[in-house]
């Protein structure tokens, strides 16, 4: 009896040590030619070691998993190379699309982390499936969240999968120069995850807490280098595009035609550092924004999509308060208002980008656009401008320090003293613990302008406690009435925001539930010019639980209030009777949600919502419904209804968004994709359809169709076309290496 003891106990803490502690590989130095073809039969991979010994993060946390994976890494020097053994039966293997950068939770995958600095912080994303199909992208923030990925990023590299009955290969080839790290290096931070749409789970090489995502960078694991990285290659790539484009306005009675050209250049310094440099880009032709429903007082911000922006973004993106008062937003360059308040294209002539690490504990971030005046719209020409440091601080956090500058180049008449120059300085703190239940950020701006600098601070405290149960946020931000970034995206200014949250998970065994959490967030805010009296607060109480299956489903109620300092028509219909300012409203409304599996051929999103909306009633309902054929089309629809009810003589509205989408990947290199969008809110029909082909590595021929009718504003009724605007444009890119 007691051997039987001691052999369980042994068992149990090597099954301990293998899930817990950092597991690390040997990555082998090669002088020898590898093929990429999805056969490792080179006799360099037979004497390379490779990692296994995976386990679920999801649904069961901790089990060893039934689909292993191995994984083998050499590198020359001028090259990674990876090869994968993937255990899965052929019969179970689904591919979501033959486009890059597929989503990942629809596809069987295996994906690699690359932690290049051993900061905790920042990452190097690739990815592949059993076609082939290639990922890569950006991880940020330490992988604390979902939204820390950026797979805007894309680079060249080639891959190349067999299928086998049991089993099958990917092979890869990365350049060393698509990385950033430092000449001598010997290890790096590295982990793998895979996704099995079969038993729905998600499996981890390195295990994080179950209550941290597996790809949260405080656990990564460690690949040694056998021989110390020497400078990569320097990379060097030019990207020139042409852009051929007709038009006709019907509502301006005017048609048309343009040719542009122009293009980007990239260089890679001493293996860490990136040069970006842009003229006359051209970013707004091939894909347009989703339109949206707005019934808030206030501006929303939506995703920056455009390929200059997207390398160490986070440098520049993350300052401040990303909801409230955030110094830098990179869509207000290239993007300006004409004078019916309009967003349109502003006209950016050249632009400079240095970004990456000094060295393993600094970064650093330049940005220098130049924009074009627009004398018809009363634009003025700008220079904008970012000057960033980051200082990595203790294991994984960081001290950013900055300067924002927007500056008029022009003496316009137009102009007024306090549109000719803007700037912010100020710093951040971003608190991150070695294991992941420690994070906070702290910091402090002032803007100047030429007029009303006092009261122009703006600054913030955030800490955060997360364990396995329990979830702790002390939270408040202050915002100065004068404080002001053109460069910036401000909800609002002269308010003082306290929004603390306290979370409780449950993580019960042997259930459907794989765990479910209730959660209370009280969020008040104060208008300090006025002896801090409440303009508004919301106390959200939320359940939300997560089936094994990966469905998700969530109730909450919102108890709200709302003073209204200037008249404000909460119908949205935007010309009908607002409510008077110097008014305060008591509200409650509930949410309910529920997301099916999205791993399934047909999945769907439900999210009706219902209570009392300031003096009257809101209903509303969001859906959206995705059907695939796998792997070469998938469609999809968003439909949302607000019926908007307020006691007369105040306005009442039936909005409606309908968003339809059809994505044919006909094969890995050509693809169609179009976007109806109608919006009776925006009086506008849209419609977007795209033919791309991909006829070498990140080199692509656009075909693109706009077609935009403005309808009439009659919210009790259906649309009307009245006008449309048209246009048709062809654009070639093509990425150069030399």
């Amino acid at each position: 009896m007691k051997k039987k003891i001691l052999i369980f106990l042994f068992t149990l803490s090597n099954l301990l040590i293998s899930q817990n502690q950092k597991k690390d590989l040997l990555v082998k130095f090669t002088e020898n030619k590898i093929t990429i073809d999805g056969i490792l039969d080179e006799p360099d991979w037979n004497t390379t070691k490779a990692a296994s010994n995976f386990y679920e993060s999801f649904p069961d946390h901790g089990k060893k998993s039934n689909n292993q994976a191995f994984i083998k890494i050499m590198n020359d020097d001028n090259f990674l190379y990876v090869g994968v053994k993937v255990m899965v039966k052929r019969k179970n293997l689904k591919s979501n699309s033959l486009r890059r950068d597929f989503q990942a939770q629809n596809s069987d995958n295996i994906t690699l982390i690359f932690d290049t600095f051993n900061d905790g912080n920042n990452a190097f994303v690739f990815g592949s499936n059993h076609l082939g199909i290639q990922r890569d992208m950006l991880l940020f923030n330490g992988g604390n969240e979902l939204r820390d990925w950026d797979m805007t990023w894309d680079i060249k590299w080639f891959s190349k999968s067999k299928v086998y009955d049991d089993f099958y290969v990917t092979e890869w080839k990365i350049p060393l120069s698509a990385f950033k790290y430092r000449e001598g290096e010997t290890k790096w931070g590295f982990n793998s995850y895979m996704r099995n749409t079969e038993s729905k789970s998600w499996i981890s090489w390195n295990l994080a807490p179950e209550n941290l995502f597996f790809f949260n960078l405080a656990f990564t694991g460690t690949m040694y280098f056998e021989k110390p990285l020497s400078s990569s290659k320097q990379k060097k790539s030019i990207i020139p595009y042409i852009n051929s484009i007709a038009y006709n306005d019907y509502q301006e009675n005017k048609n048309g035609d343009d040719f542009e050209f122009g293009g980007d250049a990239k260089f890679v310094i001493n293996n860490s550092l990136t040069l970006d440099l842009t003229y006359n880009p051209d970013f707004s032709q091939v894909e347009v924004d989703q339109q949206v429903t707005n019934l808030t007082r206030f501006e929303v911000s939506l995703p920056e999509k455009r390929q200059f922006f997207i390398e160490n973004s986070d440098l520049f993106s993350q300052l401040g308060n990303s909801r409230e008062a955030r110094p830098f937003f990179s869509r207000r360059i290239g993007i300006a208002k004409d004078l019916d308040d309009n967003d349109i294209q502003n006209k950016i002539n050249l632009g400079l980008r240095l970004s990456g690490n000094i060295n393993n504990r600094l970064r650093v971030g330049i940005l220098n656009m130049l924009t074009g005046a627009d004398i018809e719209n009363k634009i003025s020409a700008y220079n904008n401008s970012i000057f960033i440091l980051q200082q990595k601080m203790f294991s994984r956090s960081n001290l950013n320090t900055f300067i924002i500058s927007r500056d008029a180049t022009g003496d316009y008449d137009f102009l007024s003293n306090d549109e000719k120059f803007n700037r912010v300085v100020g710093f951040d703190y971003n608190l991150r613990d070695a294991k992941g239940n420690w994070n906070g950020k702290y910091y402090f701006h002032k803007s100047f302008s030429p007029e009303n600098n006092d009261d122009s601070t703006s600054f913030g405290i955030s800490t955060t406690y997360e364990s396995t149960n329990i979830n702790l946020r002390a939270a408040g931000s202050y915002i100065g009435k004068n404080f002001r970034s053109d460069l910036g995206f401000i909800r609002r200014t002269d308010i003082i925001k306290l929004y603390p949250e306290i979370r409780y998970t449950f993580w019960p065994k042997e259930a459907k539930l794989i765990n479910h959490s209730f959660e209370v967030t009280p969020v008040y805010i104060f208008k300090p010019s006025l002896n801090n009296e409440i303009s508004d607060y919301y106390i959200i109480s939320k359940w939300d639980g997560i089936i094994r299956d990966g469905s998700r489903i969530n109730f909450t109620m919102w108890n709200r209030y709302t003073f209204l300092y200037e008249d404000f028509d909460p119908s949205g219909t935007n010309n009908g009777h607002s409510l008077p300012a110097n008014s305060g409203y008591h509200y409650t409304n509930f949410d309910f949600s529920f997301d099916s599996d999205d791993s399934k051929d047909f999945n769907f999103r439900i999210n009706p919502s219902f209570g009392k909306f300031y003096n009257g009633n809101k209903t509303s309902i969001d859906i959206e419904l995705t059907n695939r054929i796998r792997p070469k089309f998938i469609s999809s629809i968003e439909m949302k209804y607000d019926k908007v009810k307020l006691p007369t003589p105040y306005s009442s509205a039936n909005i409606f968004l309908i968003a339809p989408r059809f994505d044919f990947t006909f094969t890995k290199n050509l693809y169609l994709a179009t976007l109806l969008q109608y919006s009776n809110q925006n009086d506008n029909l849209s419609i977007n359809t795209r033919l791309q082909w991909r006829f070498a590595p990140l080199s692509d021929l656009f075909i693109v169709y706009n077609d935009n009718y403005f309808t009439e504003n009659r919210y009790d009724s259906i649309f009307i076309p009245r006008v449309t605007t048209r246009s048709i444009n062809l654009k070639l890119t093509y990425w150069l290496d030399i």
